[in-house]
């Protein structure tokens, strides 16, 4: 063999490009893509595309589309797919939802989405929403100028010189050209996304949740009504959406429909999702709406809903049959194409030039397994497997059965480990915003708990991991108990990373230990309590000093890991591992009883503060020479 596929072979052994990389998680739709081959169910991305042209050129209002096809097919991969095409142009926006933790209250977690897409890069390379604050800006001034000249240097000039009043007379500007809009504080929103100080908190506050009072006194934002938050998020959607389609055309996505929850009322997710897709295209006025499920759930789920032949019409409004759209599995060139455009990228980032392009595979051999009927799935998982150098496997002329699996898998590897390392990529890059996370951060710990069930840690011998028994009322402050000792211990955990009233409303249960049926409470948490807080900062002296409850500081080093390996559980399915694989894996790499945050929880209480936290307060210089008498002139 000669050095140069010595070297290769080398390569191959050590890194796999296939291994963990068999399902699109929303990272590849944000961030880097998994290799594409555009030609591959090219008819359901062209739908998107020529929806959006048509939109752009007046011909249509609003599309919806809904693909449909199985397990694996590719429906996350035509996303991905459509979010990085619409990310290289100018006049689209993109929000993409795919968890739906709670579907009693799906317009509030809607709201939320929306807010965090708009937080990704668009075209500009600055966040979408601040896109949509430079074009609000522009119209209303009869400007051209850049987010990044806004961003760089033109805000931070204005707030030096006025302060806040830059933004009361940006907002007052552009309501005079948004007469329509009824709620100005989105506005006021919107505007200080383009400062880099604000920008977060700004956002934060139009996801729908609580900003501290002296962030909201210093953005003059209202923190919003919790007596009917679904009503007051779809209405907060509504008009966010009637100010970014005068601009962009929105592309709004709902995939991974496929969970079995089902809501208080009696619906599933794609019932309930669809429903919500009914009510944004009656109200969008420049908007695709694109829907993703599997066939049987369109056929024994969204066909079963009251008034089906109204969503149907709006889900796939520009077909003239009336159905979805389906995907199509792969063929032989189909096969050859996406496993050759895998190999390209990976011998290109690792600056090698393989024998031929298919190395260490089989062309033959590939086109063998298009007779089946594969899945890119399937297709990548075989991949995966089988990806060895020439001289590992004992035949003659390098190539494997299309039908044997694990044929030469490394059985010192752990079935777990490509996921998991993976997952941890992911959350490595997107930590900052998974820390404001608390659904997944408690469902992480929840996990790594109940991997302990029948073990001894920190002298408490774990019991089980209990989900709390509440009133409405006192739903979603506690995550869950950790029972221990024969149930002489039973510990609340809240993780709470929100400020204003909801940190108060759960400190309020967590040292309520007689209803809740608790020994002690425990807070976990990344950022100070604001010294304003008085009910909050009271009741957390009530849980500290009277109830020996604990504060648990919540730090990123401590919380990946566990995030980590928790979405490899969540995606255990798709990834075809077992829960015992899992539970394997995380006593093998002593996920769990090594780490800090869970060792803390479990010990003896300090009764005290904990030093490392951030503190969130809004840093603001106020000008001395300025007087809200003065009349402002903002001049570039």
């Amino acid at each position: 063999m000669i050095a140069t596929t010595s070297t290769i072979d080398e390569l191959i052994r050590n890194h796999n490009p296939f291994a963990g990389h068999i399902v699109v998680r929303p990272q590849q739709i944000w961030g880097k893509s998994y290799p594409d081959v555009p030609s591959i169910n090219a008819h359901a991305s062209k739908a998107v595309f020529d929806a959006v042209e048509k939109i752009r050129n007046g011909k249509r209002e609003t599309v919806g589309i809904t693909i449909t096809a199985e397990k694996g097919l590719g429906k996350s991969h035509i996303i991905s797919r459509i979010r990085h095409r619409l990310q290289s142009q100018d006049n689209t926006l993109f929000i993409y939802m795919s968890k739906y933790d709670n579907l009693n209250q799906i317009k509030y977690q809607f709201q939320q989405t929306v807010a965090s897409s708009l937080r990704a890069f668009g075209s500009q390379e600055v966040m979408q929403w601040q896109e949509i604050a430079t074009a609000l800006i522009n119209e209303a001034k009869g400007w051209n100028n850049t987010p990044q000249q806004y961003i760089s240097s033109i805000y931070p000039n204005w707030l030096s010189k006025y302060s806040t009043k830059t933004i009361d007379i940006l907002t007052e500007s552009v309501l005079k050209i948004k007469p329509e809009i009824n709620n100005p504080y989105i506005i006021r929103a919107i505007l200080w996304t383009l400062s880099k100080t604000h920008a977060h908190y700004a956002t934060y506050w139009l996801s729908g949740l609580e900003i501290t009072q002296t962030q909201g006194d210093v953005l003059g934002l209202p923190n919003p009504k919790n007596e009917d938050r679904e009503a007051e998020a779809l209405s907060n959607v509504r008009q966010i959406l009637d100010i970014t389609s005068h601009y962009r055309v929105t592309v709004i996505c709902f995939d991974e429909l496929d969970i079995t929850d089902v809501s208080d009322t009696g619906f599933t997710a794609a019932q309930i999702v669809a429903n919500l897709t009914k009510d944004l295209y009656n109200s969008l006025k420049q908007g695709v709406l694109l829907l993703t499920m599997y066939p049987e759930i369109w056929n024994d789920q969204i066909r079963a809903l009251p008034q089906a032949e109204a969503v149907v019409d709006r889900l796939v409004s520009e077909q003239t049959d009336r159905q979805p759209i389906a995907l199509k599995y792969l063929n032989a060139d189909d096969i050859v194409a996406l496993v050759q455009q895998w190999l390209k990228e990976f011998y290109q980032e690792n600056n090698q030039n393989p024998p031929h392009p298919l190395y260490p595979f089989d062309e033959a051999k590939l086109r063998e397994l298009g007779k089946g009927k594969p899945t890119i799935r399937s297709v990548l998982k075989w991949c995966a497997e089988n990806f060895l150098p020439c001289q590992s496997i004992n035949d003659k002329s390098c190539t494997v059965e299309p039908n044997v699996t694990n044929a030469w898998k490394s059985s010192t590897v752990h079935p777990v480990k490509p996921y998991f390392d993976s997952e941890l990529a992911n959350v490595e890059s997107s930590i900052g915003s998974l820390m404001e996370e608390e659904v997944n951060i408690a469902e992480s710990l929840w996990l790594a708990f109940d991997s302990l069930v029948g073990k001894t840690l920190e002298g408490i011998i774990i019991d089980e991991i209990a989900a709390i028994e509440a009133s409405a009322a006192d739903q979603g402050f506690i995550d869950f108990i950790i029972v221990g000792n024969d149930g002489k211990v039973r510990i609340g955990v809240s993780v709470v990373q929100q400020d204003g009233k909801f940190i108060g409303a759960t400190l309020k249960r967590l040292i309520d230990y007689k209803k809740f049926n608790l020994t002690r409470g425990c807070l976990v948490r990344s950022k100070q309590i604001n010294s304003g807080a008085a009910l909050a900062r009271e009741r957390l002296r009530i849980l500290l000093q009277e109830r020996g409850g604990e504060w648990v500081a919540l730090q990123s080093q401590d919380i990946k890991s566990l995030l980590a390996i928790y979405f490899v559980w969540y995606n255990s399915e798709s990834y075809e591992l077992t829960e015992e694989q899992i539970f394997d894996f995380i006593e093998q790499k002593q996920l769990v009883i090594n780490n800090p945050l869970i060792r803390e929880i479990l010990s003896d209480p300090s009764g005290q503060e904990p030093d490392n936290l951030t503190d969130d307060e809004l840093p603001m210089r106020i000008p001395q020479s300025f007087t809200n008498d003065e009349k402002i002139e903002l001049t570039l």
